[in-house]
């Protein structure tokens, strides 16, 4: 599995998602976001449906009505009832992402110990393989 962790520096949460989220349709894959808190999960919702006129990205919650044929479900666990090959989790806390192809982990200063923590966690893990993304003038570049 790849995990690939996102420092957001100057874009919010729903814009990173929305951006993640068409390289992932555009695979042809499904994608889970997960965040503990409903109105994250709302306001990335709205990001996702305000992406731009060229990139409409439909989503839904999980436990709703057509779950299982989202494209992008959101939801508090990291149960993919869409067959999701890809999970981000949207509000910087890291959970097992077992039977994911890709994993992103979005964090912000208020949460980067907890993500250099996961980080050096996940070390040594056998079949993982970790990148680290920050912003350069806009720009998501990889570091490491």
């Amino acid at each position: 599995m790849k995990v690939d962790f996102w420092q957001l520096s100057s874009d919010p949460v729903g814009k990173v998602v929305a951006l993640i989220a068409a390289r992932v349709l555009a695979s042809d894959e499904r994608l889970l976001v997960v965040a503990a808190d409903a109105d994250q999960r709302k306001a990335v919702s709205k990001g996702l449906w305000q992406a731009g006129p060229d990139s409409f990205l439909a989503n839904g919650e999980a436990g709703g009505e057509g779950a299982d044929i989202q494209p992008i479900l959101l939801s508090a666990e990291t149960d993919a009832q869409n067959g999701a090959s890809h999970v981000i989790f949207a509000d910087g806390v890291w959970r097992e992402a077992t039977g994911f192809a890709r994993a992103f982990l979005l964090f912000d200063d208020s949460n980067v110990e907890a993500a250099r923590a996961t980080w050096r966690a996940l070390d040594g893990t056998d079949d993982l393989e970790r990148a680290f993304f920050r912003q350069d003038a806009g720009k998501w570049v990889k570091v490491a």
